[in-house]
């Protein structure tokens, strides 16, 4: 079965997933839509498909199975809205929303109409990320430390705060979400952050910070620092590091190590998890698997962290994530 995607974006990423997609040999893309009609035009004439501006019109003009939304953080909404309102398949690449409001919105929508849901957090996908938790489960970790130290990225809407959400929100989400996965839901968090243009900086430079860190504290009693930073000349590194009784690992999309009393071993992800992620997607639209491993309810509380440490670091205060029910409901507060 050839499953039918409709894409919605057109930039770097939509087109990773695209040759993904293709190159799985059991999907095609049907119909690309882009708010910037030439970025749609483009690629839909590369793949010998319909172009459209509005993913709604998109959806009524061509039969798809699926939907693919790869938009930047501000213009989360209106794809997936109108995918779930016809019932499809949705796979949304993070972060899911520049805010809550409307991550929350589609995550209510998610819940009611049961569809099948994936998201970007590919990391999850990572079989060192599981190998990871099953050495975690017999040496509990009591500190973590993760960052994320990079480039800013060249595209004009990152350095605003009201487009793309900051650093936490559009790259350390991933780091944040590996930690949600290793060492369970977060409950309170502290940031702080700096913002210094560099000499001959455009008037454009942006408002978002170059640098921030946190302090989270997680329902299990473990603690990690969280670090990110845009203002290196090319990216350096991403990883998160565990430090248990016994047991230090370093985690990253490259690889796993983990530390013992007196050994060390090496392990590479046996498949790039970018690859697995559309892959599992797909074979769950089919019914060959019950769910994703980041569907969309787990991408929203990712999401939820993150925004928390960005409002910490805007507001000089913690914030409190309260206590939630095993379906993750309930507002984020502050204290």
């Amino acid at each position: 079965m050839t499953l039918k995607i409709a894409l919605v974006g057109a930039g770097s990423v939509a087109r990773r997933h695209v040759d993904v997609l293709h190159g799985l040999g059991t999907a095609r893309v049907v119909s690309v839509t882009d708010a910037h009609l030439p970025a749609a035009t483009a690629l839909a004439a590369e793949l010998d498909v319909p172009a459209f501006t509005d993913p709604a019109q998109a959806l009524d003009a061509v039969e798809a199975d699926a939907v693919y939304v790869c938009v930047p953080p501000f213009a989360h909404g209106p794809a997936e809205l109108a995918a779930l309102d016809r019932g499809k398949a949705l796979f949304v690449e993070k972060p899911v929303g520049l805010g809550l409001q409307i991550a929350e919105q589609i995550g209510q929508r998610v819940e009611d109409t049961g569809v099948v849901t994936g998201t970007g957090y590919h990391w999850r996908c990572l079989d060192t990320a599981a190998l990871a938790r099953e050495l975690l489960a017999d040496a509990p970790p009591l500190l973590a430390n993760g960052y994320w130290l990079d480039k800013r990225p060249p595209v004009p809407w990152w350095g605003r705060m009201d487009r793309s959400g900051g650093q936490i929100v559009e790259q350390l989400t991933h780091v944040l979400d590996t930690a949600r996965f290793l060492l369970g839901e977060a409950v309170e968090v502290y940031a702080a952050g700096i913002r210094k243009a560099p000499d001959g900086a455009p008037q454009d430079y942006g408002d978002v910070d170059d640098a921030t860190a946190a302090t989270v504290r997680f329902r299990s009693g473990a603690v990690a620092t969280l670090a990110a930073t845009s203002a290196l000349a090319a990216k350096h590194r991403a990883a998160l590091h565990t430090v248990s009784r016994g047991l230090y690992l370093e985690l990253s999309e490259q690889g796993l190590t983990a530390f013992g009393a007196q050994d060390r071993s090496e392990h590479t992800p046996a498949e790039d998890p970018r690859v697995t992620v559309d892959r599992e997607f797909l074979e769950a639209v089919r019914g060959e698997r019950e769910s994703t491993r980041a569907p969309y309810g787990e991408a929203l509380r990712t999401h939820r962290l993150a925004c928390a440490i960005a409002d910490s670091a805007r507001t000089g205060r913690p914030v409190v994530l309260e206590e939630r029910g095993p379906d993750g409901k309930g507002p984020v507060g502050q204290r």
